[in-house]
């Protein structure tokens, strides 16, 4: 078995003033010849804020994400993490990073059928190597908060759209992240469930102190949000709305 990657660069001092995200110039181009997908974009987002970023498809949100997470490299510009710049942290660093402090939820849920609800919310800290007695008692500690303790034994295929996304946002936070990043979160569920999975994303990104960046297509969803921006134009602004 390979061993876990460790960081090939010191991480800067993180105090409660540091940005969890700082971005400045952010610029992605697919091909030099044509028009970048992101122009220049700058953005601050501080601990425990709660942030909506709306667009219309093909403005380059899904870019965005994944330059924020490290999954892609920018062409120019600067994003800190907490003070690092992501630039300086090469691949196996990169994933140690979002493992320790990026939480993930989409809109598939993404939680494999062949474990139970409580071995699903539970895997990050597998990954990360916490001790079983911690593990459990984290466990079952979040699983209450998202109101789904008495499905802890069950298989996803048992489980309705609203409960795997519950699993999913537990997942997402049980490492207690800085950051969390949700892409459509609710795009699969039904009006009624959907600002239900809201709300508690919301409190629970409240309850972790964890900052978190949504992005959504939905007027409803982007209101849940301390404030909304909008990606139009290669351009990131204060939603007029």
């Amino acid at each position: 078995m390979n061993a876990a990657p460790t960081l090939s660069v010191k991480l800067n001092t993180v105090t409660e003033d540091t940005p969890v995200l700082r971005i400045q110039g952010l610029t992605r181009r697919y091909q030099a010849d044509r028009e970048p997908v992101l122009d220049g974009l700058d953005f601050t987002l501080r601990r425990g804020e709660y942030v909506a970023i709306m667009g219309e498809s093909g403005v380059g949100k899904s870019t965005l994400l994944n330059l924020l997470a490290g999954l892609d490299r920018a062409d120019g510009g600067l994003i800190e993490f907490e003070g690092q710049d992501l630039a300086a942290l090469d691949d196996d660093a990169l994933t140690l990073l979002r493992r320790q402090r990026m939480g993930f939820v989409f809109q598939a849920f993404h939680v494999l059928p062949y474990l139970t609800v409580r071995q699903n919310v539970t895997l990050p800290l597998d990954l990360l190597q916490v001790g079983d007695a911690e593990k459990l008692e984290r466990g079952d500690a979040i699983l209450r908060a998202t109101g789904i303790d008495a499905l802890a034994n069950r298989y996803p295929r048992e489980l309705s759209g609203g409960e795997l996304q519950r699993v999913a946002i537990s997942r997402a936070l049980i490492h207690r992240p800085a950051l969390l990043l949700a892409d459509e979160p609710t795009g699969n569920l039904d009006p009624r469930t959907a600002r239900s999975i809201l709300e508690l994303l919301r409190e629970q990104l409240r309850a972790n102190g964890s900052a978190g960046i949504l992005i959504t297509h939905s007027e409803a969803a982007a209101a849940t949000a301390d404030r909304v921006l909008r990606l139009d134009g290669r351009s990131l602004r204060p939603d007029p709305a």
